[in-house]
């Protein structure tokens, strides 16, 4: 299992509803508005890293309001 912080950021106003879009998607664990240079943190898991970059890219980055995202895997040291 992968699994994956996801940060978001929005159009202005937006980030509320990507975030209640984002949580219904399959593979999401949880997603939460914050503030500072982020809008959104999504936690998420797949698989595969490739599983996690098909969510990524086919999911998460196709929610209306989007406008960047960073894609930071958890490691276990």
């Amino acid at each position: 299992m992968v699994q994956a912080y996801i940060l978001i950021q929005t159009e202005v106003g937006k980030a509320t509803s990507v975030a209640e879009t984002i949580a219904k998607i399959p593979g999401v664990i949880q997603a939460e508005d914050v503030t500072g240079p982020y809008d959104v943190i999504v936690r998420a898991q797949s698989d595969t890293v490739d599983d996690l970059g098909r969510l990524v890219v086919a999911k998460v980055q196709q929610v209306n309001g989007i406008t960047r995202t960073l894609t930071c895997p958890v490691v276990h040291l």
